[in-house]
């Protein structure tokens, strides 16, 4: 499904990706030092950040080793950049740079994944296991570390626009945001794009609208590009970029198709037990990536991309497939394992907080 869309010449115009380290062990020329490049390398020694003992309240769903996943070979990948060194992680440092400050996540599940991973790698880290809290409120939910000051919060919005019951039925509207719930937060991780894909059963609403236009159906990568562009809007209108750090985590991908990676069309993520080789995907980019790439190097207000699309389309082994949801919900080739994955994207976080200066 690659369109043959080469993002790289893009990363001047948004300088989203492109990092300069210093203090680090390997020099790197500033052009090439992208994190979110690379490929994923073997490290028998390498341990997940947590597990479900070490973060109970972790959700069930994610659990794969607790729903019955036979290996762990999954767990052994790390992420290495071509043109740099990673940052080392440190949850410790990563939460006490994060002291005082407010963190929102918005988006559908893959938001949870990396909201869930992120909470669990906090929490791991905080030397007071019993001190925390975790709270629902509306359609949010607020994950506390009170001894640091610090909150983690989950929106759940699939569309970031506003979805609204009308007489005629529920209506996605492109052009409305009408939220104020997202205020007053240090750093916000958007998403989106999954739930406009969904027909039938299910999707979510009946009609959609932009302007005074009302249609049953319209093509969805345009009425996503319409959403983000509204999206980008309301940051323009309601954020201050010097006291908050907006990012957009990139398409996360699903491997429903053994053709994208050499395999038959047939195959799944089913029993996949090792990342593509290599640096690039043989399936080639997503459309979505390219709508989200468009949109932000045309906005007033500086977001950075999570650019996560590329390193976990090579992820064709962390998913849930039969290990999530107790493992009773058929093949999942869509959500991820926890630990796994997600960790990787809040590492990529914390090198680009920590590299930009901004924690």
């Amino acid at each position: 499904m690659g369109t043959g869309f080469q993002c790289c010449g893009l990363l001047a115009l948004l300088d989203v990706v492109v990092l300069v380290v210093s203090g680090l062990n390997q020099k790197a020329d500033a052009a090439s030092c992208n994190f979110f490049r690379g490929s994923w390398v073997y490290d028998g020694n390498s341990r997940p950040p947590y597990n479900k003992l070490s973060c109970p309240f972790m959700q069930d769903s994610f659990d794969c080793q607790g729903n019955g996943r036979p290996d762990n070979l999954y767990l052994k990948y790390r992420w290495k950049p071509s043109g740099c060194s990673l940052p080392r992680f440190n949850s410790g440092l990563f939460l006490r740079k994060l002291r005082g400050k407010k963190i929102l996540v918005v988006g559908d599940s893959l938001s949870l994944n990396q909201w869930q991973s992120l909470t669990c790698m906090l929490y791991a880290a905080s030397p007071n296991k019993t001190n925390y809290s975790l709270r629902r409120q509306g359609y949010n939910t607020i994950f506390t570390l009170p001894d640091f000051g610090v909150s983690v919060t989950m929106s759940r919005n699939a569309f970031l626009v506003d979805v609204v019951q009308e007489k005629i039925g529920r209506v996605l509207k492109l052009d409305s945001i009408n939220i104020k719930s997202w205020k007053g937060y240090d750093i916000m991780i958007f998403n989106t794009w999954h739930w406009f894909t969904h027909k039938g059963s299910k999707q979510t609403w009946d009609y959609i609208q932009k302007g005074n236009s009302i249609r049953k159906d319209m093509d969805r990568l345009v009425a996503f590009k319409e959403a983000l562009i509204t999206w980008s809007k309301w940051v323009a209108s309601n954020i201050d970029p010097t006291k908050t750090k907006v990012f957009f985590q990139g398409i996360s991908p699903t491997h429903y198709r053994g053709d994208e990676w050499g395999e038959s069309k047939t195959a799944t993520c089913r029993s996949q037990t090792q990342p593509v080789k290599g640096t690039k995907y043989p399936g080639g980019s997503l459309p979505a990536a390219k709508v989200v790439w468009d949109v932000l190097r045309n906005m007033t207000r500086k977001v950075t991309l999570l650019d996560i699309t590329t390193l976990s389309q090579l992820r064709k082994d962390g998913h849930q497939s039969a290990y999530g949801y107790g493992g009773s919900r058929g093949n999942d080739c869509s959500h991820w394992c926890l630990p796994g994955v997600p960790d990787t994207w809040n590492q990529l976080l914390y090198a680009v907080l920590v590299t930009k200066g901004w924690i």
